[in-house]
């Protein structure tokens, strides 16, 4: 089959690009359409494909300023040509799945979550927005929703990557969906040798509003226990004025650092709600166990008592209650790291595959001249 994939777009390698990374070895020879395209920020696997921007990449400063354009994203991937394409894989969570697959084409949706920034979490955004983007939001929201759930009959099958994600397409469409956990690369990581622990707690990811850093620095500020930040994003120099001298905020790192520290810590906080989260799960595959909100898509991967704990409120006192509470738990750094294999890359592609083939051989049959 000619594949096409759809993912909203390239400018970073967070998860979902890892999906497409996935996606690309399973359909080496795909052709990837996308919204926005940075080459210089995703991998040499994605880049070695034949890669399609719709014309939101050619706007002015579409590069950092693209979410800015989302309005126009459901009129762009309509006029994107894949009437070549057999199989379209759309990669779901800015506007992907809106594209017009040919009447005879099967289009498979891997959602990573409806667009938060209308549905789920759509208070907060406009809360934290300017006063302009405040005013503007809800008939553009009330429009992009219209849009979303319509385009939604254009799937022949949602994938969830998680049982909390796939409640909200089943929320917002009125479709069921089957869940697969996205691909983590559980064998790039490791089980730090014996005796060589540190004395410090991690926090691992994008520094954004929603994911609650802040939260995480105060509760290590007034406990004055050592807490390393790595990762980027909006937050960041807010970030660095919160810490106090036992918070060390290292920004953006390569993977070899990430790696040591994610082996070395005491243990992962992990404050705010994610649709699956692959951060606690490549901690877990480190040896590691997870401090986290009881929410979203941590309640799938961490098992508690086993490969780490939960705290219930997003508040300081929540965090520093936690961390009591685990300071004297035994850690079993094998069975964790056994644990983590629930979420390995092959499993995903597996699951894929069957999935896929399901879908097209019922098709095929259902069509099948009598």
């Amino acid at each position: 089959m000619k594949v096409a994939i759809v993912h909203y777009w390239l400018v970073g390698m967070r998860g979902g690009e890892k999906v497409v990374e996935a996606l690309c070895d399973m359909y080496p020879e795909a052709d990837i359409f996308t919204h926005v395209y940075v080459p210089e920020m995703v991998s040499e696997k994605i880049r070695r494909h034949r890669i399609v921007p719709t014309f939101i990449n050619s706007l002015p400063r579409a590069s950092k300023m693209y979410k800015t354009y989302l309005p126009l994203m459901p009129l762009a991937l309509e006029q994107l040509d894949l009437s070549g394409y057999d199989l379209v894989l759309s990669s779901e969570s800015g506007p992907a799945k809106g594209v017009i697959a040919a009447p005879d084409a099967f289009h498979i949706c891997y959602c990573h979550t409806p667009m938060r920034y209308i549905w789920n979490m759509y208070a907060d955004y406009r809360a934290n927005a300017g006063l302009i983007t405040r005013l503007m939001m809800p008939p553009l929201a009330h429009y992009l929703r219209l849009w979303d759930v319509s385009s939604s009959v254009r799937v022949d099958r949602f994938i969830a990557n998680s049982q909390a994600v796939a409640s909200r397409i089943k929320r917002y469409y009125g479709i069921n969906s089957e869940v697969i956990y996205p691909p983590v690369d559980i064998d790039a990581f490791s089980i730090a040798p014996a005796g060589s622990l540190e004395d410090y707690y991690l926090m691992v990811g994008e520094l954004v509003s929603y994911k609650r850093p802040d939260l995480a620095v105060r509760a290590f500020n007034r406990m004055g226990r050592k807490l390393v930040v790595i990762g980027g994003g909006e937050m960041l120099n807010e970030i660095r004025r919160l810490a106090g001298p036992t918070v060390t905020v290292l920004g953006q790192q390569p993977f070899d650092v990430l790696r040591e520290h994610y082996a070395k810590c005491r243990a992962l906080i992990f404050p705010g709600e994610e649709d699956f989260g692959m951060v606690p799960v490549e901690a877990m595959a480190s040896g590691r166990p997870v401090l986290a909100y009881a929410r979203g898509g941590a309640l799938e991967t961490i098992v508690e008592g086993t490969s780490g704990a939960f705290f219930t409120q997003q508040s300081e006192e929540a965090i520093i209650a936690a961390v009591e509470d685990f300071r004297d738990q035994d850690v079993d750094s094998k069975k964790i790291a056994a644990h983590a294999r629930n979420f390995s890359r092959e499993l995903f592609m597996e699951k894929m595959r069957m999935s896929i083939d399901q879908v097209t051989g019922t098709r095929r049959s259902t069509h099948r001249p009598s």
